[in-house]
């Protein structure tokens, strides 16, 4: 499958290699290319300059926002939540329109340091904002609570015995959202949650997540539904 990956930090890059590595065509988008593989600096995380990476995963492309936009048949919103709308923008409503968003990202807003609070909660969430702004697309919330390993490599945590969730107005979205979950990464528990205004819940959920890590020392944690 085409896949359009917005954002080359480090949960653009986990999910480019992962999907490249088993066989998907992948294209990953950023605002500026030159800029991008012209940066010898690490990020906030320590991770390597782009280029570095890049140098290691030939199969993916790298390409402008609306390029990877335009390339993939199934998109994801990688970027950071403050970004988003900004991304989604650069590219290009004609290049996203009636194609799934699997939107992974998360509204943290980081200005006052850390840990970091949400730029917006309780009646509304990231996820609806650009769903409104772009009514044509299929929002589907995802992967949001969980750190990028495990988005890709559920099984190193309890065998995969864990849950992710699905959000988003279209219900045959999420079920293909769902699918492409234990397809492509090997998700064995996936809830679906109901129409996008259940994306409040996941994305309130990264204060508790921050805090989660902070005490156990490790991001490689998640939760597990029981009933």
């Amino acid at each position: 499958m085409r896949i359009g990956i917005l954002g080359t930090g480090t949960v653009g890059r986990t999910l480019a290699a992962k999907l490249a590595d088993t066989g998907h065509e992948v294209v990953i988008g950023t605002r500026d290319v030159e800029k991008t593989l012209g940066n010898n600096e690490t990020d906030a995380m320590g991770n390597p300059p782009f280029r570095n990476w890049h140098a290691q995963h030939v199969g993916v492309k790298l390409g402008t926002f609306a390029e990877a936009a335009s390339f993939g048949e199934v998109l994801i919103n990688a970027t950071s939540g403050s970004a988003s709308l900004v991304a989604l923008r650069a590219a290009g409503e004609e290049n996203i329109d009636g194609k799934i968003l699997m939107d992974i990202s998360n509204p943290l807003d980081f200005s006052r340091g850390m840990p970091p609070s949400l730029t917006v909660c309780n009646t509304d969430s990231l996820a609806e904002q650009i769903q409104r702004v772009y009514s044509g697309v299929k929002v589907v919330k995802t992967l949001n609570t969980v750190t990028a390993r495990l988005m890709v490599e559920p099984r190193q945590l309890a065998d995969g015995d864990h849950h992710v969730f699905v959000s988003g107005n279209d219900a045959a979205a999420r079920a293909q959202v769902a699918g492409y979950l234990k397809d492509w990464f090997g998700w064995r528990e996936v809830i679906d949650l109901g129409d996008i205004t259940t994306a409040r819940g996941v994305e309130m959920y990264l204060p508790l997540w921050l805090r989660l890590w902070g005490a156990t020392q490790t991001p490689v944690l998640n939760i597990k539904v029981v009933q």
